[in-house]
C-alpha cells in the first residue's frame, strides 16, 4: 500500500491525492506541466513587446497602432480571465488547458504570417484571450494535485512561470531576429506550444474533484485511471454524493455568497492595487530610466535586473509559503517594496539603480504572485478556476490603468523618483490588504 488510502464510501481528493508529504511522479508531472505551459504563455505574450520595432518597419506602423496591439493582448488576456476561465468548472480543467493553450499556439504561429494591423490586433486579441483562459486552471490543477503542505509552493512556482518564460524570451528573441527576422520569434514560441500541447493530451490528467462532482461519461474508469497512476487504491464504485460534493453553481454569484464576499472583495481590490504599480513599473522603467540621463544600455539591465528578482522573489515566496502565514508573508513583502521605492525616490537611491530595482522586483513581484495561491487556497476546488479567473480578470484593470496614469505623467515630465513615491501609494494599499485576507 502506497500510504494513500481511497475511502470506498466517501473518498475527497484531499484523501486522494493530499494524504502523504511528498509528491508522486503524476502529481510532478502535473506541476512541471503547468510551469512549462506558463513559461510559453510568458514567451507567447511577450513575444510582441521584443519583435514590436522590427514589426513596425516592416509592416509600416506607426507606436500609436502598436500601442492598440498590446492593448488589444491586455484586454484578450482580463476577457479570458474573466469569461473563459470559469467553463474549466463546467467542463474540465484538462480540457480547457488543452484547448485553450492549443489556440494559443496556433494564434502565435499564424502573428508571424500577419501583414496588416487588423490581422495582428484579432490575432494578439484570441491569443490574450486563451492565456487568460489557461492561467486559473493551470493554478488550481497545481493546488490541487499537491501535499497539502507544499500547495502554495506549487501555485506559486507555476505562476513564476510567467515571467521566467518572458525574460528567456528575451535572449532567445535577441538571437533569433537578427538572424531569422520577426516571425521567427513567434514560429518558435507557436510551435513550441503546441509541441506541448500534443504531449500533454496523452500525460495531463483531469481534475479528481472535476469527475467526482461533476461525474462526466465514464467518471468512474477515469478516476480509476488516475488512482492507478498515483498508485492508490482504485474505487468500486463513485462515492454517494452528498451536499459538499454536488456541484455548485461557477459563477461570480458563487464568489459573493455571505461567506465568500468580504474575502473576495478583498482579493480583488489587492490584485487591483498590486496591478497598478507593477505594470507601470514593468512598462515604462526603461523610459525613465532614459528619460533621468542614463544609456539605452543601462535601461535594458535596469529591466532584466526588476524582472529577474522578481523571479527569484517568486522562488523565495514559495519556499517560505510552506513555513510561514501566507497572507502576512505577501503583506509584508509589498509594504517592504513600498518603501523601497518610497527610499529610492527620496534619497541618492538613483546611483544605485540596479540594486534598488532588484529588490524591489524581489519583493513586489513576490508578493504579486502570492496573490495567486491566496485565491488558490481561499476558495473551493469547486469554484477555483472561477474564482481566480476573476481576481486576476478584474485585477487585470489595473494593468491598464497604471501604464496609462503614468504615461500621462511622464508626459508632464514628472520625474522618476515623483513617479516612483506616487506608484508606491497602491502597492501601500495592496500589501494592507493581503493583511486582511488572513491565509495560512
Amino acid at each position: 500500500m502506497s500510504g494513500l488510502v481511497a475511502s470506498v464510501e466517501k473518498p475527497s481528493v484531499e484523501d486522494l491525492v493530499r494524504a502523504t508529504d511528498t509528491f508522486r511522479v503524476t502529481q510532478l508531472l502535473v506541476i512541471v506541466s503547468a510551469i512549462c505551459l506558463n513559461m510559453l504563455d510568458g514567451f507567447d505574450v511577450t513575444a510582441m513587446a521584443f519583435s514590436a520595432h522590427q514589426i513596425g518597419m516592416d509592416l509600416q506602423l506607426s507606436p500609436n497602432s502598436l500601442g492598440i496591439v498590446f492593448s488589444v493582448a491586455l484586454a484578450g488576456m482580463m476577457l479570458g480571465a474573466i469569461c473563459v476561465a470559469p467553463l474549466s468548472d463546467l467542463y474540465g480543467r484538462r480540457t480547457l488547458i488543452l484547448a485553450c493553450s492549443a489556440v494559443v499556439g496556433a494564434t502565435t504561429i499564424l502573428t508571424a504570417f500577419s501583414s496588416s494591423i487588423w490581422e495582428l490586433i484579432i490575432l494578439r486579441a484570441i491569443t490574450g484571450i486563451g492565456v487568460g483562459g489557461v492561467l486559473a486552471s493551470l493554478c488550481a490543477m497545481a493546488a490541487e494535485y499537491s501535499p497539502e503542505k507544499y500547495r502554495s509552493l506549487a501555485v506559486v512556482c507555476v505562476t513564476a512561470g510567467y515571467p521566467l518564460g518572458a525574460t528567456a524570451g528575451g535572449f532567445i528573441a535577441a538571437a533569433l531576429i537578427p538572424a531569422y527576422g520577426w516571425q521567427s520569434v513567434f514560429l518558435a514560441g507557436g510551435s513550441l506550444t503546441v509541441l506541448l500541447v500534443g504531449i500533454l493530451y496523452f500525460t495531463l490528467p483531469e481534475s479528481l474533484k472535476f469527475l467526482l462532482t461533476r461525474r462526466p461519461s465514464n467518471a468512474l474508469a477515469r478516476v480509476n485511471t488516475i488512482l492507478r497512476r498515483l498508485k492508490v487504491d482504485t474505487l468500486s464504485a463513485l462515492p454517494e454524493a452528498d451536499e459538499s460534493q454536488l456541484p455548485v453553481d461557477a459563477s461570480v454569484k458563487s464568489l459573493l455568497t455571505p461567506e465568500m464576499r468580504k474575502q473576495t472583495l478583498c482579493l480583488w481590490a489587492a490584485f487591483f492595487f498590486c496591478f497598478i504599480c507593477l505594470y507601470f513599473l514593468m512598462s515604462w522603467i526603461p523610459k525613465l530610466v532614459v528619460d533621468a540621463g542614463f544609456s539605452e544600455a543601462l535601461s535594458i539591465y535596469a529591466s532584466v535586473a526588476f524582472n529577474g528578482g522578481g523571479v527569484l522573489g517568486i522562488l523565495l515566496l514559495g519556499w517560505m509559503s510552506a513555513r510561514f502565514s501566507l497572507s502576512r508573508l505577501i503583506g509584508t513583502a509589498l509594504i517592504a517594496a513600498t518603501i523601497f521605492m518610497f527610499v529610492f525616490a527620496t534619497t541618492s537611491g538613483i546611483k544605485h539603480l540596479i540594486v534598488y530595482l532588484l529588490l524591489i522586483g524581489l519583493l513586489l513581484q513576490s508578493g504579486f504572485t502570492g496573490l495567486y495561491a491566496v485565491a488558490a487556497k481561499i476558495y473551493p476546488t469547486e469554484v477555483r478556476a472561477t474564482g481566480v479567473g476573476w481576481a486576476i480578470g478584474l485585477g487585470r484593470l489595473g494593468a491598464v490603468v497604471g501604464p496609462y496614469v503614468g504615461g500621462i505623467l511622464i508626459q508632464w515630465n514628472v520625474s522618476m523618483e515623483a513617479n516612483f513615491i506616487i506608484f508606491s501609494l497602491p502597492l501601500l494599499i495592496s500589501g494592507l490588504l493581503a493583511f486582511k485576507l488572513a491565509v495560512r
